[in-house]
């Protein structure tokens, strides 16, 4: 499936959605590294922003105080989440344990 050529207008649009995007998604994980805003605030999303939904789970541990790639990666496999999956992808029940893990695990602002 090939897509229509966009305009120039329109290519101008899409580059500024996902600049837009992009620092949604930084300003979230620099506030996850600070300690004002927990993963829970952020897995919760209670707007349905779309910048959010894209946040890959990995990144957001990654962001976190002290997680590193392999910490976020046991932690995703200890929780039972796939390493590409994205925050919108998450169950409820994966959101529970992703959440109740954190709060055991890992001392800091990761959860409430």
């Amino acid at each position: 499936m090939s897509l229509k050529p966009l305009t120039d207008d329109e290519r101008t649009q899409a580059r500024e959605k996902a600049t837009a995007a992009r620092a949604v998604r930084a300003d979230i994980k620099s506030r996850l590294k600070t300690g004002k805003l927990s993963v829970e605030d952020v897995i919760d999303n209670p707007d349905g922003d779309d910048a959010v939904g894209r946040l890959k789970v990995l990144d957001l541990l990654k962001a976190l105080p002290g997680v590193g790639d392999v910490r976020a990666a046991a932690i995703m496999a200890e929780v039972g989440i796939a390493a590409t999956r994205r925050v919108r992808g998450l169950g409820i029940h994966q959101r529970t344990s992703l959440v109740s893990y954190l709060a055991q695990h890992h001392s800091g602002p990761a959860s409430k």
